[in-house]
């Protein structure tokens, strides 16, 4: 079987989320219960028709298993691969695959995390983190990682095009003009290019501005195969392209600091999906930092390499620009719950459903999701698609 014999197989036909912002004392277990619940609503079905389960969690290696036991569900697939902010649009391709061979019916993939106000304090959450993914190389330097990594890779591509500092906070202000449009933003506060240039230096280029909330929040989303999608309650989100890649865990481990694996994942995923970046409507990219979706933008063929700081420029990518990127404001402006990827998909699903108010792009009928995970690492893409695209 081709990839291209996956193409529109499988459809998302429910979202969900919980406790986004700060989840009022909840666990990180119990918002992502409130959002699977959510999720299996909206697709109409009942949490016992779900038979498949993705899932993946930064401070727990079988965390599987106890969304198994919280949910109720007894699946026949299950993927729990973590490859950080990615992990959930990764998470796409098996789960096609599984419901493509018939080896479950009704796949749900969740996340929850309350990063902002669990009990446990950052430090021993740190400290979990590099139990389960240790970096010898770069650990015993003590850099403020993640964040020192992104800044690394935003002043080379600073000295290498000309880059600046302006075009960084572009990304900023665009994020938080879509999060004024979308009333479940965490900041929704104005911001200007200056507010971000004078905001607190955290690692060189990088302000606090250029990097993302810290937030609680829970996601999740339920595909089904296609004939089944088309008689539930919403306008079936067609899976037609999607595609993985990773070429590195350390950001010394990167050959060039300004091209990422999102090379390789685009322009597979845009083969299977038969589209070129000109026929995309919607573009929500994985933006931890102001210079991820700079990156993003020229890996995935949106603009040439190094043109990125340009094509953001003027409001580019804000509303009423020529590219709607990031259009619930991101993990810049509205949710990051330490991985982010889930709540790119939700928003692509709205957007193809129309279901986005004020901020809803007219007639989307393609959506690309991009996910990054590590320091500029794991790299997953997925192309979405209203019925009119099959």
């Amino acid at each position: 079987m081709a990839l291209t014999d996956l193409r529109g197989v499988a459809a998302i036909a429910g979202v969900g989320h919980a406790g986004l912002g700060e989840a009022h004392r909840y666990t990180d277990m119990e918002i992502l219960v409130q959002a699977a619940h959510r999720a299996v609503a909206d697709a109409g079905l009942t949490m016992q028709d779900i038979d498949g389960l993705a899932t993946a969690s930064v401070t727990a290696s079988m965390w599987a298993m106890p969304v198994i036991e919280h949910l109720g569900i007894r699946p026949s697939f299950i993927d729990s691969t973590m490859l950080g902010g990615s992990s959930f649009v990764a998470h796409l391709m098996p789960a096609l695959q599984a419901l493509a061979s018939g080896q479950c019916n009704a796949v749900l993939v969740c996340y929850g995390s309350t990063q902002r106000t669990a009990t446990l304090n950052r430090a021993e959450i740190g400290n979990a983190r590099r139990k389960l993914d240790p970096q010898p190389y770069e650990a015993p330097y003590h850099a403020l990682n993640p964040l020192s990594s992104y800044a690394l890779a935003a002043a080379r591509h600073m000295h290498q095009y000309g880059t600046t500092r302006e075009q960084l906070a572009e990304v900023a202000v665009a994020a938080r003009k879509w999060a004024q449009l979308n009333p479940e933003a965490f900041m929704r506060d104005p911001l200007s290019i200056e507010d971000v240039l004078n905001s607190r230096m955290v690692s060189d280029p990088l302000t606090v501005r250029d990097s993302c909330l810290v937030t609680d929040g829970a996601g999740a989303y339920v595909l089904v195969r296609a004939d089944r999608a088309r008689d539930l309650p919403h306008p079936p989100v067609y899976v037609l392209g999607g595609a993985t890649a990773c070429w590195n865990r350390q950001i010394s481990s990167m050959d060039d600091l300004t091209v990422t694996a999102a090379t390789q994942s685009g322009a597979a995923a845009y083969a299977m999906a038969g589209l070129r970046p000109q026929d995309i409507d919607v573009v929500e990219l994985y933006d931890a930092f102001t210079i991820n979706p700079i990156l993003f933008l020229e890996d995935l063929g949106f603009c040439k390499k190094g043109e990125g700081g340009a094509f953001v420029s003027g409001g580019a990518i804000a509303p009423g620009g020529r590219l709607p990127v990031n259009t619930n404001g991101g993990g810049l402006s509205c949710v990051h719950p330490g991985m982010y990827g889930i709540f790119i998909t939700i928003e692509a699903v709205r957007q193809l459903r129309g279901q986005c108010g004020d901020r809803q792009v007219a007639n989307a009928r393609t959506a690309l999701v991009h996910g990054n995970g590590g320091t500029l690492s794991s790299q997953s893409t997925a192309i979405l698609g209203t019925a009119d695209t099959l």
